[in-house]
């Protein structure tokens, strides 16, 4: 049964403006990272942000008729052993995106960024036992393919660098299928407060060795990475909730252009030919990519046999 369209709009708005919060914080970082060390950056990042959900997750706290309680189901885990293992690479995964952010071209960075998907597909094979057929696979050779047209390894173009934010993405992906595994126990407020409190920790001991107190705007840029991350995570999970992945997807891509523009407004950033080729490729893949992951989780959810799903998903 479709949902009503003042949802599916609710739901639209909400992906529209965590992918605008996603972008601002992408263009902060590139400024604080400026004058500050990427470990840093990133340790500030996470600092600020955990303030800034803290209010979020003490609301429904605040608000239930036993707080307690409902601090106490939001705090229990049994999984600590694998927060850590899921922040530590997730901690790894930042600081390559981050640095790929400060030192690449935004349009660059972005677009490698999201490949995530791609290598998303391919883990769940090997660490979900996922199936996996021909059509998802065709969306994943032509991600590669733009990932490739990006990368241009070989040419005079290419940058060492480039590895860098794509080791971001294989290092997302991996982290997003551990989330998988967690939400199979824990809830998403208690899988967001936990990270939070390992990925602080985790970010400051390597920022220790590079440390110096920022100054002036720096300050600005670190505090606003904080919140627009966070702020861009709470708007994603609350539009996954009311919409469809498939039919939101195409709207966080929308980040692109907005980096894009603030690359070549603000850092003198030139419009790469094979960059924006790459980019709409890989866009093209993850989009396919979420839809049949949307097709076949209507099908799950409908009780539907396994025989029933056609060959060449």
């Amino acid at each position: 049964m479709s949902k009503p369209r003042s949802v599916q709009a609710q739901a639209a708005l909400l992906m529209l403006a965590s992918t605008l919060s996603f972008g601002v914080m992408a263009i902060c970082i590139r400024l604080a990272s400026a004058t500050e060390p990427t470990w840093e950056v990133a340790f500030f990042r996470n600092f600020f942000g955990l303030l800034a959900m803290l209010p979020i997750l003490l609301m429904p706290v605040l608000r239930s008729a036993k707080p307690r309680e409902t601090l106490a189901s939001i705090v229990h885990t049994k999984q600590l052993p694998r927060y850590f293992s899921r922040c530590l690479i997730g901690v790894i995964s930042m600081f390559c995106g981050f640095w790929a952010i400060g030192h690449l071209p935004l349009s660059q960075a972005i677009s490698l960024a999201y490949s995530s998907p791609i290598f998303v597909t391919i883990a769940a094979v090997f660490l979900l036992g996922e199936k996996v057929r021909l059509r998802r696979w065709m969306a994943v050779l032509a991600g590669f393919i733009g990932m490739m047209i990006i990368v241009r390894p070989g040419s005079q173009a290419f940058s060492p660098g480039l590895l860098v934010a794509v080791a971001a993405a294989v290092l997302s992906a991996i982290v997003a299928i551990q989330i998988k595994q967690l939400s199979k126990v824990d809830g998403p407020d208690t899988i967001v407060l936990w990270t939070y409190l390992f990925w602080v920790p985790m970010s400051l001991v390597p920022a220790l060795f590079v440390w110096h107190w920022p100054e002036g705007m720096a300050w600005l840029w670190l505090v606003l990475c904080g919140v627009f991350g966070t702020g861009g995570q709470w708007l994603w999970t609350r539009a996954l909730k009311l919409g469809e992945v498939s039919a939101l997807t195409p709207i966080s891509f929308m980040q692109l252009p907005v980096v894009t523009f603030a690359g070549w407004w603000l850092f003198d950033e030139s419009v790469d030919r094979w960059t924006m080729i790459g980019a709409a490729v890989i866009l093209s893949a993850t989009a396919y990519i979420a839809h049949r992951e949307a097709q076949l989780a209507k099908r799950k959810a409908s009780h539907a046999p396994s025989e029933a799903v056609e060959p060449g998903n």
